[in-house]
């Protein structure tokens, strides 16, 4: 049985190849200049030095235009990938709005190093038309904290923390990362969702809160995007819910690599017909959710904040974050939480087990948690403050990690992630101990949780494990980009209809 939810491997495919095909296609001459031209207009009065295809990032390709002067290094102009990124001109109006927003809040408090975005636009504003953008200043720098992290000259393909890496230097550069996170946490609004300017330093919670996940179950999960949330939210409770309900959807839509026998299918409904719950019954949820905080405020979350997307320089400091798209203001809880990355790979993908990244997270987290304190204890130093407990983010990551809260946070918030955490992390600490926990055979708890569902939603787990296990090799591709993505690939299609 498959020990977390696997991708859609068709429509992961579909997604790559459009964009290599895109890739290929801004490459070309035309579009090359075109694109060129387009930056220098927004900087005339300058004398370019160079201009290039500066970087392909997870959601985005970004173009690196320098001067001559020394005005500014130079200026970065920003497209999301389509067949990547499901939400383009929502991802990137999210994201100015996000970037201007903790500029202002935290510039006379802990400013965060954000670049300054001189123009962003629709696609209909870009050259040829190739997507939203925006323009920014580019900020020089020697590299990513991620790179600080691991092994020096590492080929890893994915990033891993330095075994070798000394106390010493590793509480420096977890401090420098514990400025950015305590900062964002000082700023929070009203409502879950995503930010839009309604004045002069007047903001207001007006769209959707959308997530790295959403952006990912419906690239690599095949769920219709009709079935995402669409909606801001006034309690953390309700938002908890609507995730919960993402995972049920998500598991009921994705057509292939989702299951890989009826067991395992009624395995996978049972694990989120029982999170439900445990977001759903007021006994349950108090366990984690503080009545208190339910209604907020909510404070500024990052889905995508890791130290890859952190710049330093030569010395090791922080000169830049960057990379905001899906960030959103959420719940404390998600605050509360300590970072996943302090070992830099993600639990669910470690190769020693889920067992063994916990082990490994232990020994770093003192570390993190002491160079937490430190950066709070300056700050309030210089507020002529005295800190009590309650008011540290150190104690409450501290103790939500005691508690098992982290991992609430974490399958919360991440959909293929879920299979991997919640038998192992979640389950017995709501619903008691049971005869398979072992790890031989943790895969039939499930067995004994069946008492603790509805009858409805029994009735729909027997009706999608007939409906998957006959249909997983039938049912159509249901990949569900944006409008420019389909335009793309029709035209795609066009082209290689004229060249057979």
């Amino acid at each position: 049985m498959k020990s977390r939810l696997s991708y859609d491997d068709v429509a992961w495919a579909k997604s790559d190849e459009v964009e290599e095909s895109w890739i290929e296609f801004i490459l070309y001459e035309g579009i090359y200049e075109e694109i060129e031209r387009f930056l220098a207009g927004n900087y005339h009065t300058r004398q370019r030095a160079d201009f290039k295809l500066f970087r392909m990032g997870g959601f985005n390709a970004t173009f690196l235009m320098t001067f001559t002067d020394t005005h500014t290094s130079g200026a970065i102009l920003r497209f999301p990938i389509p067949g990547v990124a499901m939400f383009p001109e929502e991802k990137v109006r999210n994201e100015v709005s996000i970037m201007q927003f903790i500029t202002e809040k935290t510039r006379d408090t802990m400013p965060i190093p954000i670049p300054a975005i001189s123009r962003w636009g629709e696609r209909a504003e870009s050259p040829s038309k190739l997507g939203p953008f925006i323009i920014m200043d580019y900020i020089d720098h020697a590299g990513s904290m991620s790179a600080a992290l691991e092994t020096p000259g590492s080929q890893q393909e994915r990033p891993e923390l330095s075994p070798d890496i000394s106390v010493t230097k590793l509480k420096y550069l977890y401090r420098e990362l514990a400025t950015i996170i305590f900062s964002q946490s000082t700023i929070s609004a009203n409502r879950i969702g995503s930010l839009k300017q309604t004045g002069r330093s007047e903001w207001e919670v007006a769209y959707r809160p959308l997530s790295l996940s959403m952006n990912e179950i419906v690239r690599i999960g095949t769920l219709p995007r009709s079935e995402l949330p669409n909606t801001t939210y006034d309690k953390a409770s309700l938002y908890f819910e609507a995730l919960a309900e993402l995972h049920i959807s998500h598991l009921k839509y994705q057509r292939n690599d989702a299951i890989d026998s009826a067991d395992d299918c009624q395995r996978k409904f049972v694990s989120r017909f029982l999170f439900r719950k445990i977001i759903r019954d007021p006994e349950l949820r108090d366990k984690w959710l503080s009545p208190r905080h339910n209604n907020g405020p909510f404070p500024v979350w990052c889905d995508d904040f890791r130290p890859e997307n952190v710049l330093i320089d030569k010395d090791e400091r922080v000169v830049g974050v960057v990379d905001w798209e899906f960030t959103y203001t959420a719940p404390v809880e998600f605050s509360h939480a300590p970072p996943w990355w302090l070992l830099l790979e993600k639990p669910e993908y470690w190769d020693k087990g889920l067992d063994d990244w916990c082990t490994e997270y232990e020994r770093r987290l003192p570390i993190f948690l002491e160079a937490m304190r430190d950066c709070e204890e300056d700050v309030f130093r210089t507020r002529n403050e005295r800190l009590g407990e309650s008011q540290r983010l150190s104690s409450r990551m501290r103790d939500s990690w005691e508690s098992g809260d982290f991992w609430i946070m974490y399958a919360a918030r991440n959909n293929f992630a879920f299979d991997a955490i919640y038998w192992k992390k979640i389950d017995q600490r709501f619903f008691g101990p049971t005869e398979n926990a072992g790890d031989d055979n943790i895969c039939d708890v499930w067995k004994e949780r069946l008492d603790l569902l509805e009858p409805e939603e029994k009735e729909i787990m027997e009706k999608y494990v007939d409906l998957k296990l006959k249909e997983t090799e039938t049912r159509p591709l249901s990949w569900d980009p944006d409008q420019y993505t389909l335009e793309y690939i029709a035209r795609m299609n066009q082209a290689s209809d004229s060249d057979a």
